[in-house]
């Protein structure tokens, strides 16, 4: 039963307890996963496919005759919404890209240069679900940022078939190459490299236990990863102008994700916790996914009531949602107090799924309270900087006592002798 609970100062901590890891006690197995496919490379990826995903094909790579048919099979007017999310998503992402610059000082040059990574690959869920809309959040940023080689990995079924959503959405993005296989196996695939799948660069994309062990474990040794995602979460702040029914329909847009995902409500109107509750219990009914979204309010919704919003949102910073909706009257006065979020979404009319999908906006968002410190994925994720820094032999002369000072005061005296052995000549 969801209970309203009266917020008195204390700690995020004290009112929803510590957040859930997403790995679990998977890391044996997926260490042993991970070895089996450096090892034996195809033939490990296809054992797995075929353990797991029931899927016996030879063929791992995605043809272009695949693509053709994907295109055939899907309406022309979800191909249109589709082009029109990429347009949408292409006009924020190319707003985020950098370039480097330089410092000439006359007798010496400092820089920074930009330079995107060759190659990078994404993990889309799959099987019974599609997820076009994890493709486009991954693949574009990608591109945006310059990535030659962007592969895709993503599980099948038993017939072999990547749903056509997926292929279109792969397509419009311009990835150079999909393959049919999840898990643990696939993350080392890309992270390792096969005889038939690319070593990539970086690996961004969710995943639930095995991928996201298997990232944890690949990362800063074969690659780079994006993050570790945890359980989806969203986070309604609302002042008593806001609609029961809204509120509770955005809550449960991401408590249907899985059973330990959180919705939670921080209001300064006890009359409208009340009515939230009753629309949670009324909508839930009608949802497919209402088994999971039944389990997740259960386990992981919370209705808090603050004496003010300037207290709501101190309690919001400290929680660090994914998601925060701002369904106030004035939401921008608002915005300007949050420090803690990965997407933040203004007003009465702008549900979650509106940043899910369509606004451009990336959905690939920092969870677990780790907004506090980490940011939602960009063009910034496929790319790297290089200093570089050019002395003369006057500008070493005039700087070389102090670099000296600083090595001996560490005791390192080759690092000072690097210096004096320009001197001497």
């Amino acid at each position: 039963m969801i209970k309203i609970i009266r917020y008195e100062n204390q700690t995020a901590n004290e009112l929803f307890g510590e957040r859930e890891e997403i790995t679990g006690n998977v890391e044996e197995t997926v260490k042993e996963i991970i070895a089996d496919v450096r090892a034996k490379g195809d033939d490990a990826l296809k054992k797995y496919s075929a353990k797991f995903d029931g899927y016996n094909g030879d063929n791992l790579l995605v043809t272009e005759e695949e693509f053709n048919q994907a295109f055939d099979a899907l309406p022309k007017e979800f191909i249109g919404v589709l082009e029109r999310s990429v347009a949408n998503i292409k006009n924020f992402h190319s707003r985020q890209l950098r370039t480097g610059f330089e410092i000439d000082l006359g007798d010496r040059i400092i820089g920074q240069k930009i330079t995107p990574v060759e190659c990078a690959g994404i993990y889309v869920p799959g099987g019974t679900a599609a997820y076009p809309s994890t493709v486009l959040m991954n693949a574009i940023p990608a591109k945006i940022a310059g990535v030659k080689c962007v592969v895709m990995a993503t599980p099948v079924k038993s017939d072999g078939k990547v749903k056509p959503e997926v292929l279109v959405a792969a397509k419009m993005c311009g990835v150079d190459k999909v393959f049919k296989m999840g898990g643990a196996q696939a993350i080392a695939a890309m992270a390792y490299g096969t005889e038939s799948v690319p070593k990539v660069d970086k690996i961004t994309g969710p995943g639930r236990d095995y991928v996201a062990t298997a990232k944890k474990l690949v990362y800063g040794v074969a690659c780079g990863i994006d993050m570790i995602a945890g359980p989806s979460e969203i986070l309604v702040l609302a002042d008593g102008f806001a609609k029961a029914e809204f509120v509770a329909a955005d809550m449960l847009s991401q408590a249907e994700h899985d059973k330990i995902a959180s919705a939670i409500l921080i209001t300064d109107s006890a009359e409208l916790a009340e009515n939230v509750i009753k629309e949670l219990y009324r909508q839930v009914e009608l949802l497919e996914r209402k088994q999971i979204a039944k389990e997740s309010l259960e386990n992981k919704c919370k209705i808090i009531v603050a004496d003010d919003l300037s207290a709501a949102v101190e309690l919001c910073n400290q929680y660090a949602p994914e998601h925060l909706e701002l369904a106030v009257k004035e939401p921008f006065k608002l915005l300007e107090k949050v420090k803690n979020a990965g997407s933040v979404f203004l007003g009465y009319n702008t549900p979650e799924a509106v940043g899910d999908y369509y606004a451009g906006a990336n959905h690939t968002l920092p969870t677990s309270g780790t907004a506090r410190f980490a940011s939602p994925l960009s063009v910034d994720d496929f790319m790297k900087s290089t200093q570089y820094v050019y002395y003369t032999d006057e500008a070493l002369k005039g700087a070389a006592c102090d670099i000296m000072a600083f090595a001996q005061s560490e005791g390192l005296g080759g690092h000072a002798e690097s210096v004096a052995v320009r001197l001497k000549k």
